[in-house]
């Protein structure tokens, strides 16, 4: 069975939480497949919970149909992150309150096997294997970009002050280009996804600390946000995590 994990938190600075995630398991397939995703709404006083909430509302129902109709699951991730896309920007024409809202959002569809993974903006989705875990997204933001051409280093990016401008977001356009990708997955592999409120203060050794063999993900998920806010708790902090494994 899919054993899940899920966490949202206002954090301390923030007045609202613009995170949305979500973590369920779709009827489909003979045990059916796991479906995560985090979305860091972006706009601020331009209604950035709007837009990360639409966008997850929308994935979860277009990801369900398609997979009912037979897509296969990185096409189906891939029509449902588009449609999405369409979601916010549409919604965002209809009020002045919405104008330039938009949202990060990274998903992924799992089974026992296999991980596929559509990403867009800088939330992030790790690998955790053993007492490791890795970055398998890329950060779709102006700091990643200056880290890759050399500029900045790993560390420095977590702390520069232009560390939130985002080169792609869902619902700023009304075409988004999306990392889509597939990973073949080992027995106790942990699926862990999360918002910058996490992984800005928690590195990935520290992150990987808090997965003991044998861990509850609900308490792994709980315990990540716990320790990201006595870090500072600078903005909201979301985590999913996923396992396949024995209640």
């Amino acid at each position: 069975m899919l054993l899940l994990g899920m966490k949202s938190d206002l954090g301390l600075a923030r007045v609202a939480n613009e995170d949305s995630c979500l973590a369920c398991v779709l009827p489909c397939r003979e045990i059916g497949m796991g479906l995560l995703a985090v979305a860091d709404g972006i706009g601020g006083h331009r209604a950035g919970d709007v837009a990360s909430r639409t966008a997850i509302g929308c994935l979860e129902a277009e990801v369900a149909t398609a997979l009912v109709q037979g897509m296969m699951p990185l096409a189906a991730l891939g029509q449902a992150v588009r449609s999405a896309n369409r979601a916010v920007y549409e919604l965002a024409l209809t009020q002045e309150r919405y104008r330039g809202m938009g949202t990060t959002l990274t998903a992924a569809l799992l089974t026992e096997a296999a991980l596929f993974v559509a990403q867009v903006g800088d939330s992030r989705l790790y690998l955790c294997r053993g007492d490791a875990c890795r970055q398998l997204t890329t950060d779709h933001s102006l700091v990643s970009e200056l880290v890759k051409n050399g500029e900045l280093s790993a560390d420095e990016a977590r702390f520069h002050p232009q560390r939130n401008v985002l080169t792609r977001a869902i619902g700023i356009d009304q075409q988004v280009e999306i990392d889509l990708f597939s990973y073949v997955l080992q027995p106790e592999d942990v699926v862990l996804l999360a918002s910058d409120g996490l992984f800005t203060l928690l590195d990935n050794t520290a992150i990987a600390s808090h997965l003991t063999p044998g861990a509850d993900l609900q308490q792994v998920a709980e315990s990540l946000v716990a320790a990201a806010n006595e870090r500072g708790g600078h903005d909201n902090i979301s985590v999913v995590l996923a396992k396949w494994g024995c209640a």
